[in-house]
């Protein structure tokens, strides 16, 4: 079996880019149909979602706009439990319709936290639009709108996600080898 090593870790294949674009273009047409007539806000998690985020748009084909914010809750393989807000808000979302775009909700701690923070805002409406979820590790209820593709609580890589911030650039999605 192929497998690569990054750092001190190895990997094996899990999801081709085939498949990534297809499930990309899947949410977007669904992001299209939903808000014909609108102009939604895309708000992009940095780092993880900037992959995503960009085939994404290039793929929305009504009007929008997309801006970004940087939140962290990640450390090596696992989560830390604490959300670092790194870089904030810089665009007004008041009365605007905002399509959160995120690269894996694990545990629901960050996107939580990212709710509750842009609530005071107070956009018009908010959504959740996610490439990966790990349903059977959210610890707390989120409603989300826009998922690509449920995965297991395996620690995955490629596609924007990293490992201590190597692996990002891989257009496939590697999983830790068991």
């Amino acid at each position: 079996m192929k497998s690569i090593k990054v750092l001190d870790k190895e990997f094996v294949p899990m999801i081709p880019a085939d498949d990534i674009a297809n499930e990309v273009r899947r949410v977007a047409n669904e992001i299209n149909r939903d808000y014909e007539g609108k102009t939604p806000l895309f708000l992009a998690i940095l780092n993880g979602s900037f992959m995503f985020a960009a085939d994404l748009l290039r793929e929305i084909n009504i009007p929008c706009e997309i801006t970004f914010v940087k939140m962290s809750s990640y450390e090596g393989v696992s989560s830390t439990g604490t959300v670092n807000e790194i870089i904030g808000l810089n665009k007004s979302i008041e009365g605007r319709d905002v399509i959160i775009v995120e690269d894996i909700v694990d545990s629901g701690v960050t996107m939580a936290h990212m709710l509750e923070t842009l609530k005071g805002h107070n956009p018009k409406s908010m959504e959740i639009c996610t490439f990966f979820v790990k349903p059977e590790n959210l610890k707390i209820d989120l409603d989300i709108r826009y998922t690509a593709m449920g995965i297991p609580n395996d620690f995955i890589i490629g596609y924007g996600l990293d490992y201590d911030g190597y692996g990002r650039n891989l257009e496939d999605v590697w999983v830790l080898k068991s």
